[in-house]
């Protein structure tokens, strides 16, 4: 690859069949193999780790974060579209009409793509300082700017079960802990 190119590297998210990521994911690292395509790099499913007791032993498992999705480090030019789009198990780039919208640096380094570590985006229980009891505030949302008491977390589902004052009465919501200040 030339210097004027490395510019138009970017990272893709394409749509597939669910439960054919994996497939995708290894014929286009075939097409790359065979020399089909030279301006694709890499291509990943989104894996995450997590811990599941079975018969009261801990076991490690890895599940797909974004079931349905693949993505690609490519040059976007019309022979590397066709490719990708016409592999089959793909539907399709993730942009408006299926223009290819290259990842943001945020959302590369949220996931953790370049760093090759394990791509996480759930928030840990350790990252998360609420108690039930607590009063939170609303920062994205339908309760935008409300302040709500905590009354039970969830940190498997990532979010909080609230009541807010809301019209004067109390009324219950889940709350994403995303959306919580």
């Amino acid at each position: 690859m030339d210097n004027e190119n490395i510019e138009n590297v970017n990272w893709y998210v394409v749509h597939t069949y669910s439960g054919h990521e994996n497939k995708v994911k290894s014929k286009i690292e075939n097409m790359i193999e065979n020399g089909k395509s030279h301006n694709i790099f890499d291509v990943r499913v989104p894996m995450e780790q997590y811990t599941e007791e079975k018969g009261g032993k801990k076991v490690q498992k890895e599940r797909k974060i974004f079931p349905g999705y693949v993505l690609i480090k490519m040059i976007v030019d019309s022979r590397n579209w066709y490719l990708v789009r016409n592999t089959r198990g793909v539907t399709g780039f993730i942009g408006p009409d299926g223009d290819p919208v290259p990842l943001s640096a945020k959302e590369i380094r949220d996931f953790g793509i370049e760093n090759e570590e394990a791509i996480q985006v759930k928030i840990k229980p350790e990252d998360i300082d609420i108690k039930i009891g607590q009063d939170i505030e609303i920062v994205k949302g339908a309760f935008e700017g409300f302040t709500a008491i905590v009354e039970d977390i969830n940190y498997e589902k990532q979010f909080a079960k609230v009541v807010i004052d809301f019209m004067g009465r109390d009324t219950t919501a889940e709350i994403a802990f995303e959306d919580i200040k």
